[in-house]
């Protein structure tokens, strides 16, 4: 680290983040769920100007997610080993290529493979995090994060929006020009904005990756790892579950569907809002548990009114509300936590968690959509992850 790039640390730690700062991670953290999300109306589109089915365009979803997790366990450590910037920039130089990849895509498989170079942008989400680790201590940090991840829900709520107004404007490839200019913007302001924050970089690769070992074998980061993962589950056994319910039980159109989606989103916007607000003051634990027994009381009344027979939109929809709520106060909270078990590998912790939470959310969503046949079953299933997650955030191990 030089000496300018030294001093300007110094004036981020001493002082309240500039907010251009902020607004660089902000940025960073938004683009991979912004990618995922906003070419979801275009997939029929997509499908037949590559003359490609839609379940293999539905590949660039699954394949997507799974490289962002994959791309998550790799970036923490190397970001460990060779500092946040580099990483992170790598990863938008790679999200840059994969969306050109994209957009000039003559077949399927090339458009796939677009999508598998685009999940680079993941560098953002995890790095994001290791980065407001090394710049607060613990309690502040949960506040930082709480700002940064909105990003995290005004992406989904967005997205799908904008991605459909732009194919049916402007053709399914206008979509990805769009996330090129975003991942541009992003990219420059990561150039100009954000100074090196690893505390001491230089260990073998090696050596950093076996942070892994020491973090799984510790009862501490599975704590807030756990509870990061099952309140995040909640939300996805929504996912995977209410589409189907809507679309088959209750005649809802696609566009009725993401007005009553955005519930969730507004709810997780101010879950993390007040985590900012709040958590310097009350501290990260009180904040996580409270926001797992918000989430898991949420998912109660429908799981009640749908044993009664009692199915509608309001029922479906409005405790996500609730449930986005808690996902805001717990998330930030159980994350800043996990990367605080050993700060000196804040960045490897990093990108355990979020493999963890992904993976987790994506065997969520799988299970519920076995299940969403059965509406009573998808409440159920999201209240069993609701008190999971409790016990998890009150679960107090020896070690």
């Amino acid at each position: 680290m030089d000496m300018r790039s030294a001093q300007a640390l110094k004036s981020v730690r001493q002082e309240r983040p500039p907010a251009l700062l902020v607004l660089a991670l902000v940025l960073a953290s938004a683009l991979s769920p912004l990618a995922i999300n906003i070419f979801i109306p275009s997939m029929a589109s997509i499908a037949g100007d590559l003359s490609a089915s839609a379940s293999t365009v539905a590949l660039g979803l699954s394949l997507y997610l799974v490289t962002v997790a994959t791309v998550q366990l790799i970036a923490g450590p190397l970001s460990d080993r060779y500092g946040r910037r580099p990483v992170m920039l790598a990863g938008m130089v790679l999200f840059l290529i994969g969306t050109l990849m994209c957009i000039y895509a003559d077949s399927a498989a090339l458009f796939l493979a677009g999508r598998i170079v685009q999940a680079g942008s993941a560098t953002g989400i995890v790095v994001s995090r290791a980065i407001v680790r090394d710049l607060f201590a613990r309690d502040r940090a949960a506040s930082m994060i709480g700002y940064v991840t909105m990003g995290l829900a005004v992406a989904p709520l967005i997205g799908p929006a904008i991605g459909g107004i732009m194919d049916s404007a402007f053709g399914w490839q206008s979509v990805f020009w769009l996330l090129a200019a975003f991942g541009v913007v992003t990219l420059a302001m990561i150039v100009a904005k954000l100074p090196e924050t690893a505390h001491s970089i230089g260990a073998p690769v090696l050596v950093q990756f076996g942070a892994y070992r020491l973090l799984l074998r510790s009862a501490a980061f599975w704590r807030y790892a756990g509870t990061a993962t099952l309140i995040s589950a909640v939300f996805f056994a929504f996912l995977g579950g209410a589409p189907f319910i809507a679309s088959h039980r209750l005649a809802m159109s696609p566009a009725g569907y993401g007005i009553w989606f955005m519930a969730c989103s507004l709810g997780y916007i101010l879950g993390n809002f007040l985590t900012g607000r709040l958590s310097s003051r009350l501290g990260i634990e009180r904040l996580m548990r409270a926001g797992t027994w918000v989430s898991f009381l949420a998912t109660l009344p429908p799981l009640v009114l749908f044993l009664g027979g009692h199915l509608s939109a309001a029922a479906l929809f409005l405790p996500m509300l609730l449930v986005g709520l808690g996902n805001g106060l717990a998330v930030p909270t159980s994350t800043a936590g996990g990367v605080s078990v050993r700060p000196q590998a804040a960045g490897a912790a990093a990108g355990l968690l979020g493999a963890v939470q992904i993976g987790g959310g994506a065997a969520a969503s799988a299970m519920a959509s076995a299940l969403s046949h059965s509406h009573v079953a998808v409440a159920a299933l999201m209240a069993v992850f609701g008190i999971g997650a409790v016990l998890c955030a009150h679960w107090r191990p020896s070690a």
